[in-house]
């Protein structure tokens, strides 16, 4: 029986890999999102326009203004000279932060009084707004500081595992994970359904397999690719980004396998319900947008209702992004990895026999 397995593994991995298309599809994707995600995909600010009416003219106000300039978050400072103008420039995006120095602002600043500043921020890009005034925030209080201005108290902030908060330490990651998903799912989706569309499945149920031995043999190529393509992406982010890893390679490999399965369990339920292949990728990709925004990996599953934190206990991506990260960042051992393992296997034991029960009804 296990010579039957070895032969339909073999033969899933020859009906996937034998299509150029299938191995472009599987291969190109890493690829260029390897290269392309850990620039494109970051929430840091930089080279952004910088809008400025400044009706005061005096020394504080032009120093604080070339200071602004020589910042990394604003290479080009936009000079307007009236409030319409100012709002204009947020109005047609020609600048993600506007600020408005009162007349009297160098004056007040010289003589110990509050100076106030205007801040008007893009609230269609909110986040980037919001980080630019801290840029800016930070620039205006270190002035003031050497100034002479007394602060009530000091604040020390150390930023633990990511010290630079150079933010491809948080996608390449993620991205380890993410890729995985899309590669796993596609191959483990389309397995079943290919078999219906190309008139086959009558035949492979009329074998010795019996349909656990049928679905395992499904279920070993996509946890395979799903293994391959996030040790590519881990290399890569070693070796080609710099990424620290600090973490256990088994421990990573293992979690790779475990999410593998739990994804093989997802992939097989989605084409054992799928009559065809575009079926099949339908279900790949409405399962794949939901999963991603509940995994914490664009907001805190803290920050979220009660219900999506209930129901994000249920995405295996919310366990192998920490695993991932854990590896690379935080140095985890398996002790520190369990409880984020478990849940993965549970996952992929729920989620394998609901595919297998499924299985067998279409058959019976």
């Amino acid at each position: 029986m296990l010579k039957r397995l070895l032969r339909l593994i073999v033969k899933e991995f020859q009906v996937t890999l034998g299509d150029k298309r299938a191995r472009a599809m599987l291969i190109m994707p890493v690829i260029l999102q390897t290269l392309i995600f850990p620039f494109a995909a970051t929430l840091e600010v930089k080279h952004s326009t910088l809008a400025i009416y400044n009706q005061d003219g005096g020394q504080a106000s032009v120093e604080l203004i070339q200071r602004l300039s020589h910042t990394a978050a604003f290479s080009r400072i936009l000079m307007v000279h009236d409030d319409g103008a100012l709002q204009e420039t947020i109005d047609r995006q020609q600048a993600l932060l506007a600020i408005r120095f009162p007349m009297d602002f160098s004056r007040n600043l010289t003589a110990g009084r509050t100076a106030p500043l205007q801040v008007l921020l893009d609230g269609r890009r909110s986040n980037s707004g919001q980080i630019a005034a801290g840029y800016a925030s930070q620039v205006f209080q270190a002035y003031a500081a050497e100034r002479g201005a007394k602060a009530t108290s000091t604040l020390s902030v150390r930023n633990l595992y990511n010290p630079n908060l150079d933010y491809k330490w948080h996608i390449l990651p993620s991205l380890v994970a993410i890729i995985t998903t899309i590669g796993c799912l596609i191959v483990t989706a389309l397995s079943v359904a290919r078999e219906r569309e190309e008139g086959t499945f009558d035949q492979l149920l009329v074998s010795p397999l019996t349909p656990a031995y049928i679905m395992a043999g499904k279920a070993v190529p996509g946890v395979t690719i799903a293994v391959v393509q996030g040790s590519f992406i881990a290399v890569a982010a070693a070796w080609g980004y710099g990424l620290p890893f600090s973490g256990s390679v088994p421990l990573l490999l293992t979690g790779l396998v475990f999410y593998g399965l739990a994804l093989a369990g997802v992939g097989l339920f989605i084409s054992s319900i799928s009559e065809n292949q575009q079926q099949a990728f339908l279900g790949v990709f409405a399962f794949m947008a939901p999963a991603v925004m509940l995994s914490g990996y664009v907001a805190p599953i803290e920050n979220m209702p009660r219900f999506f934190q209930w129901v994000a206990i249920c995405d295996p991506l919310s366990y192998c992004i920490p695993i991932m990260k854990g590896c690379f960042l935080k140095d985890f051992g398996f002790r520190d990895a369990w409880h984020l393992l478990w849940p993965l296997l549970a996952i992929a034991i729920v989620t394998l026999s609901a595919a297998l029960r499924l299985f067998r009804r279409h058959i019976a």
